[in-house]
């Protein structure tokens, strides 16, 4: 039985354990804060435009365990925001318990409270991870899913400072990159003022909200509240993450949805001209806690990857989630996850490691976003799933769809039905 160490464990961990060890691996993953899914626990917007066809792929492959869990905790279906059709919102206040049970049926065993510090090498192999309490895991293969946010210092360099955000550097240590310690050379996304982009959003109280406004989310899932001419402020969308919110309808509204939290889609906005808006005079934020200032910055640490998502340079290291390129997205991070995972047991067990093909969405957002980051022009462009030029792409390369059944259909003529839960 292969052992696969994943080390972080946001989206792209998670994903990456659960699909090792569906394929009998022994998975042990190590978590740097008390708790799973990182800024997960902040995001809450799945199926939104690509990511429906994505989502889908996904599960007609064999590798949907973690789009259907979200599926299971949604508070709101079919949901339409400006550029976004079809959302789902997953409960953020009921999605990390669930994970959490995913992980103990499938026997991962789960380190909290402990980062990657260190790796040992033999060769151009991984043999260990040391962790923070002095504990080593060895394995066959490893993932870094450490992510590309943070930490405090990078934060206060090319940001507005640590705002207290759920990455909650000051209480559990800035993220340490395995890939860098095995001596990969990773790049940033660069941007005017500095390297790397703000998260695309945070969260608001909802009680803190007037009554009709939360009453709104909470039977719709999404209010849009006109920002009066004279309180609409400089907003840094040239800065964020999330280019497919940088439109027009964003700067002129308070755009909220309802995850549980209200999730206001603006990476921060000021406490005081955001209290001066009908029905947020008691506004108040939860996370990032200085949200009326800044948010956290992110994509300061890609790796150079293959299209199996192994990690060029080290034979038996593999990333998935941001770590795999300028892909922004909950739904991005699991499906580069569950490759990478996948492929960690493959190498493990010397067989050939698997490429989605560029015929499904999941194959040429892979290859097409990684041949773009190739360049510097590329590399300074956000990609995802729901918007901005990878949606663009696909929908021009004809792989964008709804049609259940299609999917279905394109999976099974690439060979790819049920691949990822069939044992290599």
């Amino acid at each position: 039985m292969p052992k696969i160490v994943v080390i972080g464990g946001g989206w792209a961990g998670v994903a990456a354990a659960v699909a090792a060890a569906k394929l009998g691996a022994e998975v042990e993953l190590a978590e740097r804060t008390d708790l799973l899914l990182g800024s997960g626990l902040a995001g809450g917007v799945m199926r939104s435009n690509g990511r429906w066809t994505a989502a889908e792929e996904l599960i007609a492959m064999g590798g949907g365990d973690v789009v259907k869990l979200s599926d299971q905790v949604c508070r709101h279906r079919d949901i339409e925001f400006p550029g976004h059709k079809h959302a789902s919102l997953y409960d953020v206040t009921r999605i990390e318990p669930a994970v959490r049970r995913l992980l103990e049926d499938y026997d991962v065993k789960v380190h909290f409270g402990v980062r990657g510090r260190d790796v040992e090498l033999a060769g151009d192999r991984i043999t260990r991870v040391y962790l923070d309490d002095g504990d080593a895991l060895q394995g066959d293969a490893f993932v870094d899913a450490t992510g590309t946010a943070g930490g405090e210092v990078n934060c206060a360099k090319h940001g507005n400072g640590c705002v207290q955000c759920i990455y909650r550097c000051p209480a559990f240590g800035d993220r340490i990159s395995i890939v860098a310690r095995a001596g990969v050379r990773e790049k940033a996304v660069r941007r005017a003022g500095g390297a790397g982009l703000f998260s695309g959003s945070c969260m608001l109280h909802k009680d803190s909200l007037a009554p009709d406004i939360a009453d709104k989310l909470n039977t719709a899932g999404v209010a849009i509240v006109p920002i009066p001419p004279h309180l609409r402020p400089s907003r840094p969308w040239a800065q964020i993450s999330c280019r497919h919110y940088a439109r027009r309808q964003f700067a002129e509204n308070l755009i909220v949805l309802d995850t549980g939290h209200a999730k206001l889609m603006s990476p921060f906005f000021p406490v005081d001209t955001l209290r001066q808006i009908p029905g947020f005079e008691e506004a108040v934020y939860c996370d990032p806690c200085a949200g009326g200032r800044g948010n956290s910055v992110r994509f300061l640490a890609l790796a150079p990857r293959q299209n199996t998502m192994k990690v060029a340079g080290v034979a038996n290291l593999f990333c998935g989630g941001e770590k795999a390129g300028p892909l922004a997205g909950h739904t991005e991070a699991i499906v580069t996850g569950t490759l990478a995972g996948h492929n960690a047991v493959r190498h493990a067990l010397g067989r050939e490691l698997l490429e989605f093909p560029r015929q499904l969405a999941c194959g040429e957002a892979i290859a097409w976003v990684g041949e773009q980051a190739e360049g510097e022009a590329g590399i300074q462009k956000k990609y995802s799933f729901a918007g901005a030029v990878l949606f663009s792409h696909l929908q021009q390369e004809g792989l964008y769809t709804t049609d259940r059944g299609e999917v279905r259909r394109r999976v099974r003529a690439a060979g790819m039905e049920n691949i990822l839960a069939q044992k290599p």
